[in-house]
């Protein structure tokens, strides 16, 4: 039998019995559209994720310390050069290095220092960090009172809300105003300087050029933001900074570091250290990378990839289980593909047998069937990719209203790519395939002359 007299019998079957069809169809339709709107929910909530996190600057990078300062579990190093990479510095000379990587977008240091600040004859003790332009970008900043920094090298603060409570009772009203910071600079002495006198050579050592100073300096910064969030931790890899600098501002400050101590007795204190760097990569992909070419310049790394892959294996976990339970309501629906297959039969008798009375064979009639549940799956597919569409949508809105009562902002928690669509089309044909085995069996296996029969 050819394929056009093939379609054109199960089209004709299928407009004789349009009703049981339909709503065989429509079953088909309600299982797809629960499996495509649980499998939806599992995307949206992995794609919310994935974006917020990788706009927060943690899937993206690579947080650098000294060997000598990293506390945690210390790969072994090369027998030839371990003592000379764990003794190097993490200076300016470092910075320079670690930029000329590839696959990196930028590097910049982590400027972060405990201060008092003084504003309205108030004094609080707190932490400062300094932000490199880029963090304008981050997630962070959205509901900001007021604007981000003007200028990368501006005297400008930006505070974190619960900061800001304890300066005024109407935090948006800090905005404008303007803040002292008082600290401790760090400079350099030379021994014409008076070095001598205040280091003793016994101590410092005969490579030692002179010592260090540290001087009260105070500077005054205007307040251009208030912020609820607290984004240090994607930009600095830990949390807990009240205060913001502009990161090359925070930089011409020259504020005393903890490593300032250990370069002072390692004989270099003229040549300042940092106590991290964070090296930025075009994508999280590349992070593997760069991490283990930094690993072989003698320092250590730290990124969130491990953590990465643990959220990976759970919203793996997790959208098999709605899979499986959106599978569920199809299996329910393919039960009744078989049951209007089978009543298909039952009415079709007399018809099948003048079939093979005519010449068709076995083949040709077990592929009639299978292509009436192919298409009761292909339609049932497409009208539940459309319901399980509508589902999500309506979930995404329900969700965006009742966070709007929140005063938080709208997320989109349903997302169907292209490969769930065509994926929910194809699994809905396979089971209707599959439920239609037993059905088409039954009728190849009919004797003609009992069909033919048959009342």
């Amino acid at each position: 039998m050819k394929s056009r007299d093939l379609s054109e019998l199960a089209v004709r079957n299928l407009r004789e019995a349009v009703l049981r069809n339909s709503l065989t169809t429509l079953g088909v339709a309600v299982g797809v559209a629960s499996l495509v709107a649980m499998l939806s929910l599992g995307v949206g909530l992995q794609t919310l994720a994935s974006q917020r996190l990788t706009r927060s600057g943690l899937f993206d990078a690579v947080f650098v310390t000294s060997q000598r300062n990293f506390r945690g579990p210390r790969p072994p190093a090369p027998a030839d050069s371990a003592a000379k990479k764990e003794s190097r510095s993490l200076d300016e000379d470092a910075r320079q290095q670690l930029s000329k990587l590839s696959n990196f977008t930028e590097v910049y240091p982590q400027i972060r220092f405990v201060t008092e600040v003084r504003y309205a004859g108030k004094s609080e003790t707190t932490s400062v960090l300094g932000l490199p332009d880029s963090s304008r970008s981050s997630g962070a900043f959205e509901g900001i009172t007021g604007a981000y920094f003007s200028l990368p090298t501006a005297d400008e603060a930006i505070l974190q809300i619960e900061f800001a409570k304890v300066l005024a009772d109407q935090p948006p009203s800090l905005v404008g105003k303007d803040l002292t910071l008082r600290y401790a600079e760090r400079a350099a002495l030379s021994k014409d300087d008076g070095g001598d006198s205040f280091f003793p050579e016994s101590m410092m050592g005969s490579a030692a050029p002179g010592g260090i100073s540290i001087v009260p300096r105070e500077k005054t910064l205007r307040i251009v933001g208030v912020i609820e969030s607290d984004p240090s931790a994607g930009i600095g890899g830990f949390g807990g900074a009240r205060v913001y600098l502009p990161l090359k501002t925070a930089e011409q400050l020259h504020v005393a570091q903890p490593d300032d101590l250990q370069a002072f007795l390692s004989g270099n204190p003229a040549k300042p250290s940092y106590m991290a760097l964070t090296v930025r990569v075009h994508s999280p992909k590349d992070v593997l990378q760069v991490e283990a070419a930094i690993k072989q310049m003698g320092f250590a790394t730290f990124s969130l990839l491990d953590a990465t892959k643990s959220l990976r294996l759970v919203f793996t976990v997790f959208d098999l289980f709605l899979g499986l339970f959106g599978s569920l309501a199809l299996t329910v629906a393919s039960l009744g593909i078989i049951n209007t297959l089978v009543m298909a039969i039952l009415e079709r008798r007399r018809e099948i047998g003048i079939l093979k009375a005519l010449g068709a064979t076995d083949r040709d009639v077990r592929s009639l069937f299978f292509a009436e549940a192919g298409a009761m799956g292909l339609f049932g597919g497409f009208f539940g990719v459309a319901l399980g569409w509508l589902i999500g949508s309506a979930l995404t809105w329900g969700t965006t209203i009742y966070l709007h009562r929140q005063n938080l902002p709208g997320v989109k928690i349903s997302h169907i790519p292209w490969w769930l669509a065509v994926g929910a089309i194809v699994f809905a044909i396979a089971v209707s395939l599959l439920a239609g085995l037993y059905p088409a069996a039954r009728a190849a296996r009919l004797n003609p002359v009992e069909a033919l029969r048959y009342e």
